[in-house]
């Protein structure tokens, strides 16, 4: 006896694709300011989102965290930096309070800071 071949019917419709659709909100000036995006790189709204989501994602991803290394040399450019930009005839002790402050930031901000490894005690923020 021959065996019988299993035929699927046809299923009308538009054909499923892979891609998923998301919807989100936003406010009217991002979406203008990407569609502005879009006539520039020359690309539909659905391209520009597509591709700004994607270059957001790879600049996340380059932007790790800084080495000890690399802080430390941008701690000496900005003090050197500060040395060019000091007044002359302000006191030795002054002109080091204030490139201290100047290399620490301010008082406020410090706690806040996500670069310095401490987690915040108070940014008045609530789980």
């Amino acid at each position: 006896m021959k065996k019988l071949i299993k035929v699927e019917p046809k299923r009308g419709g538009r054909p499923s694709t892979r891609d998923r659709h998301v919807t989100a909100r936003m406010p009217s000036t991002l979406i203008a300011e990407v569609e502005a995006w879009a006539i520039a790189s020359n690309a539909n709204r659905s391209d520009a989102f597509r591709q700004l989501v994607e270059l957001g994602l790879a600049r996340s991803k380059s932007a790790g965290p800084i080495s000890a290394k690399s802080a430390e040399r941008a701690r000496q450019l900005a003090a050197k930096t500060i040395d060019g930009l000091v007044d002359a005839a302000a006191p030795v002790e002054e002109t080091a309070n204030r490139k201290r402050r100047l290399l620490k930031g301010p008082e406020e901000f410090r706690e806040m800071r996500v670069d310095s490894g401490k987690e915040p005690r108070s940014a008045g923020w609530s789980d």
